[in-house]
C-alpha cells in the first residue's frame, strides 16, 4: 500500500516517473539492473535484509546512484547512518507528499536532504563539533552491531538473528559481546532489557 501510494504520487508529477519497484532487497537489486534509475528511494526496514546493507550494495554496483531513504524510524538515530552508508538524504514518512517530492528533486539534483534540525547536528558531528564520547552509546554501535541490537530488542534469539542476517550464531554472539561492552552492560538479561526499552522508546517517538 505504501509503495502504491508513492508510485501514484510520483507518477502524477510531470518531471518524475517510477521505472520500477520492489518488495525486498533481492528484488531491488534485480530491478537496479533492469531499470537503471536516476534515483533510488529506499526504506530501512525490509523483510530480507537491512536497508543500510541494501544502500551499501547499491553503491557498490552503482557508486554514482543518488539514494534517498524514506522511513518511519527516528531521524536522530538513522540519518547519520544512512549518509555514512552512501545515501544522499533521509526523510520521515510522516513528512507528507509535498516534502517528499522536494527531497526527491533535491537529491536527484546532487544535493543532500535532511531536516533542518538534523542538518545542523550532522554538520556539527562531521566537522568535529561533537566529540564521539559525548554521543549516545547506541549511536556509537557499528551498523551491524546496531542491527543485532535492534533485533535483540525485538525479542529475537541469537539463532533467529543469525538466520535473519545470514550470519553464523558465533558471529552474532561476537556482535552481542561488542554491544554489551559498548553499552557498559554486564549480562545478557541486561542487554535484552535495555534493547527492549530502547525499541519501545523509539516507537513512542515516531
Amino acid at each position: 500500500m505504501t509503495r502504491s501510494g508513492l508510485v501514484h504520487l510520483i507518477n502524477n508529477q510531470t518531471d518524475l516517473e517510477v521505472c520500477g519497484e520492489a518488495e525486498n532487497a533481492a528484488k531491488a537489486l534485480s530491478a537496479l539492473d533492469a531499470c537503471e534509475p536516476d534515483l533510488a528511494l529506499v526504506d530501512i526496514t525490509l523483510p530480507d535484509k537491512s536497508g543500510l546493507e541494501l544502500i551499501k550494495n547499491f553503491k557498490a554496483i552503482r557508486p554514482q546512484l543518488p539514494i534517498l531513504v524514506i522511513s518511519m524510524h527516528d531521524e536522530s538515530f538513522y540519518a547519520e547512518r544512512v549518509l555514512r552508508a552512501g545515501a544522499r538524504g533521509y526523510i520521515a514518512k510522516r513528512e507528507g507528499g509535498e516534502k517528499l517530492l522536494q527531497a526527491i528533486r533535491r537529491v536527484a539534483s546532487g544535493y543532500i536532504y535532511v531536516s533542518e534540525r538534523m542538518s545542523g547536528l550532522i554538520l556539527e558531528l562531521f566537522y568535529g563539533g561533537q566529540p564521539r564520547q559525548e554521543r549516545s552509546s547506541v549511536q556509537n554501535l557499528s551498523d551491524r552491531e546496531f542491527e543485532v541490537f535492534e533485533l535483540i530488542g525485538a525479542g529475537l534469539s541469537t539463532r533467529e538473528i543469525a538466520t535473519k542476517l545470514h550470519l553464523s550464531a558465533k558471529t552474532v554472539q561476537a556482535h552481542r559481546a561488542n554491544v554489551k561492552h559498548k553499552l557498559n552492560l554486564k549480562t545478557s538479561p541486561e542487554l535484552i532489557s535495555y534493547a527492549a526499552r530502547w525499541i519501545e522508546h523509539l516507537g513512542k517517538g515516531r
